[in-house]
């Protein structure tokens, strides 16, 4: 992946933009962020399958469970 930074002197306004490729600690830490969002969006699917069949067992509608929580 291509890295683009741009930086800015505050004194004189010069833009510098560079562009490079991604250093290997970056590729590591990219696809760790991605693998641990992956999980939490899993986990949150598997919350919420397991919400709806309670709900579902127990016969209440998601409003119904609202009213309940307070």
């Amino acid at each position: 992946m291509i890295i683009i930074e741009k930086t800015v002197i505050a004194q004189t306004g010069k833009e510098t933009i560079i562009e490079r490729d991604e250093t290997a600690a970056e590729l590591k830490a990219r696809l760790d962020a991605d693998k641990a969002l992956a999980t939490r969006q899993a986990e949150a699917e598997a919350a919420a399958t397991q919400k709806a069949a309670l709900l579902a067992r127990l016969g209440i509608t998601a409003d119904e469970a609202k009213l309940l929580i307070g």
